[in-house]
């Protein structure tokens, strides 16, 4: 199951640590959403979802101040017996010692945010949603090309990096080479980015290795990307009827999400980069309701009934 050290939560949100005497190095979240403990403070357990990070927001702050001793050890215990991962106050709300004394025991972390409650949930549930979303690995090169997103993919050799590098030069922004690292953040919306090891490199055949970062500048280069469109290479096949109009969308799926994919035959002499723009600004055009093949089906249509009409006429 994936999963986000609390650590890197607590560096990425620039939390702080209200019990540095707890380790946090071991303590990992699996859950992408949070919980906010209003019902749990007031003695209702059922459905609990401990396996959240709980944010404590003002609402519950000032219900828990409202609590007698007797009553916050009850509930306080309670709470801190589940395994939460940790328990953050929104607002730099301070915690009562009693809250702090009984976290201590159950070895339950305290942090703090700036952020008002609202922010900082829309702001972790966003993160955490890529950080925790399903991931596979596909061969292929991710682009930026005109804000959309360009998966290129195809068998080995056939040109999918020599593409890319072109598209480089044209100004714009390389993701990933060779591996891409797909992340389902919603049922609608895949996110692609690069392995670590091989970010902002190109492999060339019979030239190596090339840092596209360090020859083209930072604006060459791109962390993540939503995927929009797939383009796959295929070899020429003259045997092969190939789509000439683009009337009907064909996808490929990955993940159960559903992206569009255009099938390009290659041949010597043709120009990928330039294709892939086409196909980028077509498909950004289909986004904002504009359909070339439609408006071709359309007039076509058009001239055959004006044509039956002056016929019927004479």
């Amino acid at each position: 199951m994936a999963s986000v050290s609390l650590t890197d939560i607590i560096d990425k949100m620039k939390l702080k640590n209200l019990t540095p005497e707890i380790d946090v190095n071991s303590i990992r979240v699996t859950q992408p959403d949070i919980n906010r403990p209003a019902l749990q403070m007031a003695g209702y357990f059922e459905h609990f979802e401990s396996t959240r990070l709980q944010i404590i927001g003002f609402v519950e702050y000032t219900y828990m101040e409202g609590l007698s001793e007797e009553r916050k050890r009850e509930i306080y215990d309670k709470l801190m017996s589940y395994a939460v991962p940790a328990v953050v106050f929104c607002r730099e709300l301070k915690p009562d010692p009693v809250f702090v004394e009984i976290a201590v025991k159950h070895q339950i972390p305290i942090l703090s945010t700036k952020k008002s409650t609202s922010s900082f949930m829309a702001e972790i549930i966003r993160w955490l949603n890529v950080k925790l979303a399903p991931c596979i690995s596909v061969h292929g090169v991710l682009m930026d090309v005109y804000g959309e997103g360009v998966m290129i993919t195809g068998e080995s050799g056939i040109g999918k990096s020599e593409a890319a590098l072109e598209l480089v030069k044209r100004g714009h922004r390389l993701v990933t080479d060779d591996v891409v690292e797909l992340r389902k953040v919603s049922d609608d919306t895949l996110i692609g980015s690069a392995p670590d090891i091989t970010k902002n490199f190109i492999e060339l055949r019979g030239i190596g290795i090339v840092d596209v970062k360090a020859l083209y500048g930072v604006s060459s280069v791109k962390d993540t990307q939503q995927i929009d469109l797939v383009i796959n290479l295929e070899d020429w096949d003259k045997e092969k009827e190939y789509d000439r109009l683009g009337l009907e969308e064909n996808y490929t799926e990955y993940l159960g999400n559903k992206v569009v994919c255009h099938n390009i035959p290659i041949r010597p002499g043709r120009s990928l980069a330039i294709i892939c723009e086409s196909a980028a600004v077509n498909h950004r055009q289909k986004k904002m309701g504009y359909n070339a093949a439609q408006e071709l089906y359309t007039r076509v249509q058009n001239s055959l009934a004006k044509k039956r009409e002056d016929g019927g006429e004479d």
